[in-house]
């Protein structure tokens, strides 16, 4: 089984907003709140991409440092984990499956995502977005998650909450379902064609 991390196992997509308009605002970046939300399940440096579209903002490895920071005060603030995705995660675990979190977060921000949240031990295995060769929606994460589980894609099920997670797993093969954590994402998921829920439970995955 592998998870994606923000917005499946925790609700961080307030906090890195949080942080990108406090990082952006230094940089005098027009960039609004939607702006931000419509880069919801791209990794670090396509949403960088698109922010420089609208206004050039100093280069990723500038802007790297800025935003961690902000993005771990915020977190320190209280970053909600969801119980219904820990409860598949603690079922999966007592079942002896194999389970794997690939993230387009950078690796910094997914160990300290998984940190804050008490989850840093839970995977066997854990594949960040800087460590592929192509972002979400293309499949290499989710292509190198499995390998290094050592288990072809049949059979395995991926747990995403955006379109691009989406379409990533199913673009590797895998099995995926889809949680809805807002009413408006359910139309957009369903039309990847993969399943929509709007809350986990283990016997969704056969535990």
């Amino acid at each position: 089984m592998v998870f994606d991390c923000d917005g499946v196992l925790v609700d961080s997509e307030p906090h890195s907003l949080i942080a990108w308009l406090e990082v952006l605002d230094g940089f005098g970046h027009p960039a609004t709140e939607a702006d931000i939300e419509a880069c919801t399940g791209l990794g670090y440096a396509s949403t960088h991409q698109v922010l420089n579209r609208m206004e050039p903002i100093p280069s990723l490895r500038d802007v790297w440092p800025s935003l961690l920071e902000a993005l771990e005060r915020s977190f320190r603030g209280g970053l909600e984990v969801f119980p219904d995705a820990v409860a598949v995660l603690d079922a999966a675990i007592a079942a002896d499956l194999p389970v794997a979190v690939a993230s387009a977060s950078p690796r910094q921000r997914l160990d300290l995502t998984l940190d804050v949240a008490g989850l840093i031990g839970r995977f066997s295995v854990s594949v960040a977005g800087d460590e592929v060769a192509a972002e979400k929606p293309d499949p290499a994460v989710y292509l190198a998650a499995i390998e290094a589980l050592d288990r072809s894609a049949s059979g395995v099920v991926a747990i995403e909450d955006s379109v691009a997670g989406a379409i990533s797993a199913a673009g590797a093969g895998l099995e995926v379902i889809a949680i809805a954590r807002h009413p408006a994402d359910l139309v957009p998921l369903a039309a990847v064609g993969v399943r929509v829920v709007e809350r986990l439970e283990p016997a969704l995955v056969g535990l």
